[in-house]
């Protein structure tokens, strides 16, 4: 790992830390906070992979990808011996794998569920469960040879994606050059939740733009922007973690991302992360059941050398509590 990389990671995991110093502060807290602190994390039945048999097929968001990539490698690491099959293609398509052609065991996903997909996943036999597993703050970047952009408002961030041609245009003073877009693609759960929080859910403005270049695949993205100093685009947070020595991530608002601003939601750009399977696959698959109950129990040793920040206690809570109706059914 180069340096400037094991400071970046050393940055979120310090970061962490300070967030959860301030969960054990002083009675002056806050209700709010004193409720947060008593939290309890449910604890599920320690699972030992080695006596976990059988494979599992996964699909969908390539933000969580890595997330879940990371928890097979331990998974696998700690003894499991059989086949996961880990894919992208976009939250939508990993839907559709999931829910149309039943294809798939497990979907990530970077956004939730739509009622249209429910209702696909139910005609085809399958309710879909919800499992939350950490919160992505959408990276909005550019290249380390653009020397004009900081932080963008996000006003600006709209105009550097609809109807600017150049970014000037963008704010007085940036150089009149044409701006090169990078953005999620269509079937990308990155692309919906943009749209939804700078669109306010209208897609015709950035489809509509110029210069526009759309990938599921975020390394596509990640090289688009690299190779000139006027693009700019965006994708999940690690996959900038993983390109800090050549990308620069821009502020919104004046806000940074961070375990704080995205918990807190002051960073406008913040979304929670999932995986998603079904009661009678958990049940028919018990290595599925297994890895799932795996995850939600050691994601948080994992996430934030990821690239992303942990859910909160009552979120994964949550999640585990449906693990444990699902298995009971």
């Amino acid at each position: 790992m180069t340096k400037t990389r094991w400071l970046m990671l050393l940055c979120l995991v310090c970061v962490f830390g300070v967030g959860a110093m301030a969960q054990e502060a002083t009675p002056e807290m806050t209700p709010e906070a004193t409720q947060e602190v008593e939290a309890t994390p449910v604890l599920l039945d320690a699972i030992d992979p080695f006596d976990v048999s059988g494979n599992m097929v996964i699909a969908g968001s390539s933000t969580v990808n890595p997330l879940t990539q990371r928890m097979i490698d331990s998974f696998i690491d700690d003894g499991f011996i059989d086949t996961i099959v880990n894919e992208g293609g976009g939250t939508g398509a990993g839907f559709e794998r999931f829910c149309i052609s039943g294809e798939t065991d497990i979907a990530n996903a970077s956004r939730a569920i739509r009622d249209s997909e429910i209702e696909a996943c139910e005609a085809n036999g399958r309710t879909p469960i919800e499992f939350r597993v950490g919160t992505d703050a959408l990276a909005v970047v550019v290249t380390r040879e653009n020397d004009f952009i900081e932080d963008l408002t996000l006003e600006e961030l709209a105009l550097a994606f609809s109807t600017a041609a150049t970014w000037d245009e963008v704010r007085e003073g940036f150089p009149n050059e044409p701006i090169f877009r990078y953005a999620a693609g269509v079937d990308s759960g990155t692309f919906d939740y943009f749209v939804e929080a700078v669109f306010d859910t209208d897609e015709a403005p950035l489809l509509e733009s110029s210069n526009l270049q759309l990938s599921e695949d975020d390394n596509v993205l990640v090289r688009g922007v690299i190779g000139n100093p006027y693009a700019i685009g965006f994708f999940g947070f690690a996959y900038y973690v993983e390109n800090v020595e050549t990308l620069n991530a821009i502020s919104i608002n004046g806000v940074v991302p961070t375990e704080e601003t995205t918990e807190d939601g002051t960073y406008p750009l913040a979304r929670p992360l999932f995986i998603y399977s079904d009661a009678d696959i958990m049940q028919e698959k018990p290595q599925v059941a297994d890895f799932i109950s795996y995850y939600l129990s050691n994601v948080n040793q994992y996430i934030i050398s990821v690239g992303y920040f942990p859910a909160s206690i009552e979120a994964l809570n949550t999640a585990k509590q449906n693990w444990l109706e699902a298995i009971a059914r």
